[in-house]
């Protein structure tokens, strides 16, 4: 869906962020209905945070926390009216190409259902079972990370 508003094809750029700017965008899409302190994550402050800029607005946010040779994306959210625009296929895009860079191997995730054809079209697999967090379904995908 692309709304009036947004120039086609979009302009946007990506840079890394503060885990204090992923707020903002992290709670108004996904957990709306919690306090924004439910969107702040106990090791922020070890990860690495990106930003997707449509002038100079910060639409998109990603963060993504290395352990040993895996990557976990976690809080990825692109604003509602955003959304279908590329934006989230270019962040993930970004990041495979940060890894590529690293001794990581596997990017995975945990990924609400309503959010998986993006992932799957980014070439993530559903590696498990359906299970829930605060009543949402997930499906946990990953994607071997090329050299």
């Amino acid at each position: 869906m692309r709304f009036a508003f947004i120039e086609w094809p979009m302009q946007f750029d990506i840079k890394p962020i503060t885990a204090k700017d992923t707020l903002h965008v992290r709670h108004t899409v996904l957990w709306p209905d919690k306090p924004i302190e439910f969107s702040q994550l106990a090791d922020d402050s070890t990860c690495l945070h990106f930003g997707i800029f449509v002038n100079q607005h910060l639409v998109t946010v990603a963060s993504v926390f290395i352990q040993n040779d895996k990557a976990r994306l976690r809080k990825f959210a692109t604003l509602h009216d955003y959304q279908g625009n590329g934006l989230g296929r270019a962040m993930l895009e970004h990041i495979e190409a940060q890894l590529v860079h690293t001794d990581c191997k596997l990017l995975w995730c945990d990924a609400r259902t309503t959010a998986t054809t993006l992932y799957e079209r980014f070439g993530m697999q559903r590696t498990g079972e359906l299970f829930y967090k605060q009543h949402i379904p997930y499906y946990r995908m990953s994607k071997k990370i090329r050299k």
